[in-house]
């Protein structure tokens, strides 16, 4: 089961965690990303293409549900404004096995980062400027390839 969803709306995570685990699995590993406040970050807000944002979380999670066996794969994520602090990602595998949950939980996160079009603009002390993509962020995806 693949769940992909982008929205607004908070990140309820006892909800999302209920949605992901499986009577089958014996491990859920997840993930969660919150707001920095890095430099005084005021508020963050993340743009995305309708449509093209969603297939590529879908691609990212069927290629992570057949190179780990999952039973489940699951990506939320915001758009809009968030303030530091909040809940932005949130990423579950489920799995026989803690090691494919573990591996396919940093694959999402790793894959998602470079993979999907989200656009992040940043304001701080009143100025807004747009977060250009970062190289840590490419050679962390870059160790998935095989």
């Amino acid at each position: 089961m693949i769940r992909v969803h982008v929205s607004p709306d908070p990140i309820d995570i006892a909800a999302e965690m209920t949605l992901a685990e499986r009577p089958e699995a014996g491990a859920v590993a997840s993930f969660c990303g919150l707001v920095r406040a890095d430099d005084g970050v005021d508020c963050l807000e993340l743009e995305h293409y309708p449509g093209a944002t969603e297939a590529a979380l879908e691609r990212i999670a069927t290629h992570a549900l057949t190179r780990w066996s999952l039973q489940a794969a699951t990506i939320v994520h915001r758009v809009g404004p968030m303030r530091p602090g909040e809940r932005i990602v949130f990423v579950a595998a489920a799995a026989p096995h803690r090691r494919d949950t573990l591996d396919a939980c940093a694959y999402l996160i790793d894959r998602l980062k470079t993979d999907a079009p989200f656009w992040k603009r940043e304001t701080r002390d009143g100025q807004a400027s747009w977060v250009e993509a970062r190289e840590s962020d490419a050679a962390a995806a870059e160790r998935w390839q095989a």
